[in-house]
């Protein structure tokens, strides 16, 4: 492993984040990959979340959006550019994509809140259905009805994100909420900053609970069962992502003061069980 790989490698390592249980079926070939795309997404999230000053946060996202053009010349300069540089070699990865992260990101830097979920679904689609839809050229595919699974997968999860990460994001001046929902149910966005929880709360997040299980049923609904198997590390991640949500069910939505979170043998657990379910359905499909 040269040095590329292990910065990428730590760096997915050190997140806890639910995407490395899924990493951990791959082959090495498949592993480097993810792990080299998982660590750009890392860096420039990170520049969004701990960079104060938003000239130089600009600068920053400016200068990833060159090295992805150096990415594709071979002219990488970072770990993370290396590393993604060999991925690409090997399979598809196409650069609308990383740009589609990018623009995420100045999103994020920008942000302004959003007026209707139209507008929300637009920033999920930039900072993780894109980053499904280079997945699934690693992990493989043969049907393209799995590139509408990963489109619409990678906008549960981030729902589940929002969910979760609502108090925290608050206290960072983003309510992905949008606005006409909190209107609707009568909730101020002051009552989010200042933890005040209600039933008019409890109801709008359980209408948040009910679209981020709508687009994980359209996403498994699209999934060919030809290519599931082949799909296993991002099927692992949104089991993981299910149980998550019904963690958050079952405290009855206390995010605003906390972040809940499962264990890391929990997590393992969940891979695992995952891991075992789609090999038996595979064999038992081609009994």
């Amino acid at each position: 492993m040269d040095i590329s790989d292990k910065y990428c490698q730590e760096k997915a390592a050190q997140s806890g984040s639910s995407f490395y249980y899924g990493f951990l079926f791959l082959t090495p070939i498949q592993r480097q990959a993810i792990m080299a795309v998982y660590a750009f997404c890392r860096e420039v999230d990170d520049i969004v979340d701990e960079c104060r000053e938003k000239d130089i946060a600009n600068q920053k996202l400016n200068w990833w959006s060159d090295e992805i053009e150096r990415v594709f010349l071979e002219k990488a300069e970072h770990p993370a550019g290396i590393a993604l540089q060999k991925a690409r070699k090997k399979f598809s990865l196409k650069k609308e994509f990383f740009q589609e992260i990018l623009c995420g990101m100045q999103m994020d830097l920008k942000y302004q809140g959003y007026q209707k979920f139209e507008d929300l679904e637009r920033y999920c689609y930039c900072v993780a259905s894109a980053v499904g839809l280079l997945s699934v050229e690693i992990f493989g595919f043969q049907d393209q009805k799995t590139l509408e699974y990963a489109k619409n997968l990678g906008i549960a999860l981030q729902l589940i994100n929002i969910i979760r990460d609502v108090g925290e994001d608050a206290a960072r001046g983003r309510i992905y909420i949008p606005e006409l929902e909190l209107e609707q149910f009568s909730v101020d966005s002051t009552d989010i900053l200042n933890k005040k929880y209600s039933d008019n709360f409890y109801a709008l997040m359980q209408f948040q609970t009910e679209r981020a299980k709508e687009y994980y049923r359209k996403a498994l609904d699209s999934l060919p069962a030809e290519d599931a198997p082949k799909q296993r590390a991002g099927l692992i991640m949104a089991e993981i992502y299910v149980a998550l949500l019904k963690e958050i069910e079952k405290s009855n939505y206390q995010v605003l003061h906390q972040k809940i979170s499962l264990t890391p043998l929990r997590k393992l657990w969940i891979a695992w069980k995952t891991e075992r379910n789609l090999k038996k359905n595979f064999r038992a499909m081609h009994a």
